[in-house]
């Protein structure tokens, strides 16, 4: 599994595609009581440079929460997690059994840090791994550690989520994360929703000129 996917992986270096996040803080009553949005595009340079560009401005109004550097972090290192062969050693690994998921026969594996080290963020949660080629397909849990103090403005939870992935191009990509949970915070509970979509998969093509050689 590992090693389709670096292969997922590595596929995935070479697209492009549109990410939009919308973080919605929810009251008692469940409406929608501030947000946050913003879309990027992960572009390549003219030199082939893979990087990212915000489209237009994030709108900012939430309450009571804030976006923070762990936050965008997660955004692009957790919820859309590939397992890797170079990730293995980081983590700790248990069979769970048999589901179908969207009509696909899958095994379900536990995955769990061995350890969580100063300034790393790591998946805890399930895969649910396609019995035909090795694939996750989707995929459920946290982003870890946890951020606790007792100062709330240094607090920083962070919801279970669900990441979805489809076949684009013979690979498995995220396309969709989603979570509804409420954050058990110090001054008092938050429900919150995370919506993350993955759009427009593009590969990169590198475009090559034909130079005349010199008579």
């Amino acid at each position: 599994m590992a090693n389709r996917e670096a292969e997922n992986e590595a596929a995935r270096n070479n697209y492009t595609y549109r990410q939009s996040v919308v973080v919605e803080e929810m009251d008692s009553r469940g409406g929608r009581s501030g947000e946050y949005r913003e879309v990027r595009e992960v572009i390549f340079s003219p030199s082939g440079e893979r990087t990212e560009r915000m489209v237009g401005k994030p709108l900012m109004n939430l309450k009571r929460m804030k976006q923070t550097e762990e936050d965008f972090r997660d955004l692009r290192e957790v919820q859309p997690f590939l397992f890797t062969t170079d990730r293995l050693w980081a983590y700790e690994t248990k069979f769970r059994g048999e589901e179908t998921v969207d009509d696909v026969d899958c095994w379900v594996m536990q995955v769990r840090p061995r350890q969580i080290l100063q300034g790393q963020r790591l998946f805890d949660g399930n895969f649910w791994i396609d019995k035909r080629d090795y694939s996750i397909v989707r995929t459920e849990g946290q982003a870890v550690p946890q951020i606790h103090s007792t100062n709330p403005d240094h607090e920083n939870l962070f919801p279970h989520f669900t990441t979805i992935r489809e076949n684009v191009g013979g690979h498995w990509f995220p396309v969709h994360t989603h979570a509804d949970d409420t954050l058990q915070f110090r001054n008092g509970p938050l429900r919150m929703r995370l919506t993350v979509r993955y759009l427009n998969y593009q590969k990169f093509q590198v475009e090559s000129k034909i130079v005349p050689s010199q008579p």
